[in-house]
């Protein structure tokens, strides 16, 4: 056991500190000089070590307490300025078509497109074979993880063919499927570990993306709508109850204009005259921008990209179109 050595010193050297530990006591008291003038040409004493580096961590406190401070300041300003910017714009990658818009993809008869909207990931529609459709997304740097929902357009299989190999790479996401799917297709779904929520009439998905709902007396079918600050972005699989029909609900329900119109027209060998009156149509509409491919068919492509100009956006496979 070792002794504790207790002291008592009192200096007698004016401006000295006077130290003193009793007996028996766990701490040092620091006690002023009564007398803190110094003789006629005398030079002051130097500060005691221990003193000065007490005034040095006295000094680094005091630092760090302002550095904290003015560091919370900042962040909370930043903060509220970044709060204040628009929101993120939309994306758009068209990951699966027939026609052919950049080199080194996989083209097939077909359409998916990858919506970025915010912190929201889509997959609108998955064409009609899934090993193409995951190549594609790889080869364009989209890993089926970042998907959060698919929304498939109407049951063909050139709109749903890749869905079995997307959600053996991805389950853990909600799908979106018109009324009409059959009961066999929901329970197949299901079966691979996705949620499905049936859409009847137009309504919101989520965030900002909404369905114009189940549309059609043939084949049934709805379309994505993204409101954006820009106007509305229509996103078709293949159109069957009509381009200007569904273009007419989404700017109807939403009470915007069209700012782009994009995907299958079906328009594929129809009448030059009834393709005219197509353009004509969604011209009275309004529609910004178009961006036409899938079953459109290169006459009726041609017609748009003369008639909307620099207006005209290419919507091949590998395209990525932007929306602020």
């Amino acid at each position: 056991m070792v002794e504790r050595q207790c002291f008592t010193r009192t200096s007698s050297i004016p401006g000295e500190l006077n130290c003193e530990l009793s007996p028996g006591a766990h701490s040092v008291t620091l006690a002023p000089p009564e007398d803190r003038t110094f003789p006629l040409g005398r030079p002051p004493r130097a500060v005691p070590a221990f003193l000065q580096a007490l005034h040095t961590i006295r000094r680094q406190v005091l630092l760090a307490i302002w550095v904290v401070t003015i560091g919370q300041w900042t962040s909370t300003a930043l903060g509220a300025e970044t709060r204040t910017h628009p929101p993120p714009l939309l994306r758009i990658t068209v990951v699966y078509n027939n026609v052919m818009h950049t080199p080194g993809l996989k083209t097939a008869w077909g359409f998916a497109a990858v919506i970025e909207a915010g912190a929201d990931v889509v997959l609108f529609d998955t064409g009609g074979h899934g090993p193409t459709l995951l190549a594609n997304m790889k080869r364009l740097g989209i890993d089926p993880q970042s998907i959060d929902a698919i929304v498939l357009s109407h049951i063909h299989d050139d709109h749903t063919g890749g869905l079995d190999a997307f959600l053996a790479r991805q389950p853990n996401v909600t799908v979106y499927l018109p009324r009409s799917f059959p009961a066999a297709f929901r329970r197949r779904v299901e079966q691979r570990g996705a949620r499905v929520v049936i859409v009847n009439g137009p309504q919101r998905l989520f965030g900002n993306l909404y369905s114009t709902g189940e549309m059609g007396d043939g084949t049934k079918e709805q379309a994505l709508i993204a409101d954006t600050s820009a106007g509305l972005v229509v996103i078709t699989g293949c159109a069957h109850p009509g381009i200007v029909d569904i273009a007419r609900a989404a700017r109807t329900y939403l009470g915007k204009d069209i700012y782009l119109l994009m995907g299958g027209f079906h328009l594929l060998g129809r009448d030059p005259e009834q393709n005219r009156a197509t353009v004509a149509g969604l011209r009275q509409l309004a529609v910004r921008k178009v961006a036409p491919s899938h079953c459109t068919g290169d006459a009726a492509i041609a017609l748009f990209r003369e008639n909307w100009k620099s207006d005209f956006i290419e919507g091949g496979c590998g395209a990525v179109i932007e929306v602020p």
